[in-house]
C-alpha cells in the first residue's frame, strides 16, 4: 500500500502549498495512506458517524469560523475527539491560525497542523493533484514508446525483436521517442495510462551492434519528450505460417494495462516489411476511430450493401420475363 510521510510532503512541495508549521514538529512522522482529502465540518459540529479519519483535513474560513466562536469546553471536547482519531495532518486555508488550546491538543495526539496562506479551493486542487500523481498505481514495463502524431505507441515483443530499432527510424522521421527498453506506467485516472522512462536510463537506447547512443544529443531536444498517454499497443511477433493474422481489422483486439483497456495490435515480423510506416499508419487509423472514422467497419458496410443490391437485382432479373 502506498505512503507519504507528512515530512516528506512538507519538505517537497512547502513553497508549492504555501504551507507554515503551526505546531511541533512530531506530527511530521505521521504516514499519508490516501490521495483523499475531507472537510470535517460534520465533525467539527460533533458528528463522528463515517468520519474519514484516515484522510488529510482542510479546514476552511468557514470551519475556523465555528471553532473561534464555540465556547472553550466545547472546543476542547470536540479537539480531543477529532485529533483522537488519529488524523494523519491537518491545513488551515487563508492563513488562519487557531486557538492555542487547540494546537496542544494536536501535539499531545502527534499530529501536525499547518497554515497556508492560499484559498480553500486553491489548496484543495493543488492536493488533489499532487496526491493523486503520489498515490496512483505504478508498474514497470519492458517495451518502447515512442510518440507518432500525437498518438502514443508502446512497442511490446521479446527481447531483440527490434522494437529499439523501429523507434529509432521512428525519431529520424522527426516522432518522438518517449522511453527505451524500461517503461514507467503510471495510472493517473481511470481510464488513463501515462508511460515515462526511469530517471536512470533517460532518453538513452541499446543499438545491438552498437550499444548505447544519447537520442537527446544525437537529434536534438524535439525528438524527446518526458511522458506520455498510451493509447495503443503494438505487439512485435515473429511471422509464422501457422499463425492467423488480422486482415480486414473488424475484429478489434485489447490489452489491459493497470486495469485500463487499450487497442491492440499485432504485428508479423518479416524481412523487408517496413514497420515504421505501418507503425505510422497505426497511429493515424487510431486518431480516425477517436473522430468516430472506422475504416475497416465502413468497408464492411458498403461491401454488404452493395452484395444485397447485387442479390435484390439478380433475383429482380431472374423473375423478369417480359
Amino acid at each position: 500500500m502506498p505512503e507519504l510521510l507528512v515530512e516528506k510532503f512538507y519538505k517537497d512541495r512547502k513553497d508549492y502549498f504555501d504551507l507554515t508549521l503551526l505546531n511541533s514538529e512530531a506530527g511530521l512522522k505521521k504516514k499519508i495512506t490516501t490521495a483523499e482529502i475531507h472537510r470535517p465540518g460534520l465533525a467539527l459540529a460533533g458528528f463522528m458517524d463515517r468520519f474519514a479519519n484516515h484522510r488529510i483535513q482542510v479546514l476552511g474560513e468557514t470551519e475556523m469560523a465555528y471553532v473561534n466562536q464555540i465556547e472553550h469546553t466545547v472546543l476542547l471536547h470536540m479537539a480531543e475527539k477529532i485529533f483522537g482519531y488519529g488524523i494523519p495532518l491537518m491545513i488551515i486555508s487563508k492563513g488562519i491560525t487557531p486557538p492555542l488550546d487547540f494546537l496542544q491538543i494536536a501535539d499531545k495526539h502527534g499530529t501536525a497542523i499547518f497554515s497556508s496562506r492560499l484559498s480553500t479551493s486553491e489548496l484543495t486542487n493543488r492536493l488533489s493533484g499532487y496526491l493523486d500523481v503520489n498515490f496512483a498505481p505504478v508498474i514497470t514495463m519492458h517495451g518502447t514508446l515512442v510518440d507518432v502524431y500525437g498518438v502514443g505507441l508502446l512497442y511490446t515483443g521479446k527481447s531483440g525483436i527490434g522494437k529499439s530499432e523501429i523507434a529509432l527510424d521512428l525519431v529520424e522521421r522527426g516522432h518522438r521517442l518517449v522511453a527505451d527498453d524500461v517503461i514507467k506506467v503510471i495510472r493517473k485516472s481511470p481510464d488513463l495510462i501515462v508511460g515515462t522512462g526511469s530517471e536512470l536510463l533517460g532518453h538513452h537506447m541499446e543499438i545491438r551492434g552498437i550499444g548505447i547512443i544519447d537520442v537527446e544529443k544525437l537529434f536534438g531536444i524535439r525528438a524527446i519528450r518526458i511522458q506520455k498517454r498510451i493509447e495503443v499497443e503494438v505487439h512485435l511477433t515473429l511471422w509464422s505460417e501457422d499463425l492467423e493474422y488480422e486482415r480486414l481489422g473488424i475484429e478489434e483486439t485489447e490489452t489491459t494495462i493497470l486495469g485500463v483497456s487499450i487497442p491492440q495490435v499485432i504485428v508479423p515480423i518479416s524481412p523487408g516489411k517496413n514497420i515504421t510506416v505501418i507503425s505510422e499508419v497505426i497511429a493515424m487509423d487510431h486518431m480516425l476511430k477517436v473522430y468516430g472514422e472506422n475504416s475497416a467497419a465502413e468497408f464492411s458496410k458498403r461491401l454488404s450493401e452493395r452484395l444485397h443490391r447485387q442479390a435484390m437485382t439478380k433475383d429482380y432479373l431472374e423473375s423478369d420475363y417480359e
